[in-house]
């Protein structure tokens, strides 16, 4: 019987994480393990990254960005703050189709003593708001359909000139890893299920690519960034 499973081919599984009924405690547990282990990966850093790149360049503006499918904040929290260290003017608010997650979300910047709006969307069958410099996705795009990973795509570069998004990227060592860290860094059981399954249903590289290129992004690059993950970033030219 081998180790691991055969994740050549993607393969979506219900997240435990995404049930409707999922009650708000095991929730903010499994919220709070997401958030260690986006700290450890250092995603806010990759995001940043970028919207330093392609924001810092204006000065005297105030950015405005969005994340979507924000989860419990810590991401956008995080970006907060670098852009403070950095004299960066950055606001960034947060959405996502739970109440929960939105509410765990305002709490997490309320004891940071920042002010960020988070707000519920579906950022699939909702229309994206306007008025954002930048919209960003983290961890985010694994848990769609093929279909609706190429319209979430094309709606985030209609709704601003600058979008980024960090993703796993399937294969087998990403998979081990899921299964060591999530375990290492959460005693959630919701999260040590949801990690591997992550893996299993995310995108490689190429096929991250034929999405970007599906929805018209242009120019955008694509590139394998730690830990087994892939970035995009796209400007509208």
């Amino acid at each position: 019987m081998p180790l691991l499973p055969d994740i050549a081919t993607r393969r979506i599984e219900s997240e435990l994480m995404d049930a409707p009924s999922l009650a708000r405690e095991p929730h903010r547990k499994a919220l709070r393990g997401l958030a260690r282990i986006n700290a450890v990966s250092r995603s806010a850093v990759s995001i940043w990254s970028v919207l330093h790149g392609r924001l810092g360049r204006r000065r005297g503006e105030t950015f405005r960005v969005l994340d979507i499918a924000c989860g419990g904040g810590d991401v956008a929290v995080a970006l907060q703050r670098l852009a403070r260290r950095a004299g960066v003017p950055l606001q960034v608010d947060g959405c996502d189709v739970s109440a929960t997650a939105v509410s765990l979300a305002t709490r997490y910047a309320e004891r940071r003593s920042l002010e960020m709006t988070f707000f519920e969307l579906d950022a699939i069958a909702g229309a994206l708001p306007d008025g954002y410099d930048a919209m960003i996705s983290n961890l985010f795009l694994h848990h769609l359909s093929r279909d609706d990973a190429v319209l979430l795509l094309k709606k985030m570069s209609e709704a601003a000139p600058t979008v980024v998004v960090n993703d796993l990227a399937r294969g087998p060592f990403g998979y081990a890893a899921a299964l060591v860290g999530t375990r290492l860094l959460s005693r959630s059981p919701i999260v040590h299920t949801d990690g591997p399954r992550s893996v299993r249903a995310a995108f490689t590289l190429e096929e991250a690519r034929w999405l970007v290129a599906r929805a018209g992004l242009d120019g955008a690059r694509i590139e394998a960034v730690f830990p087994y993950r892939w970035r995009m970033d796209w400007g509208r030219s």
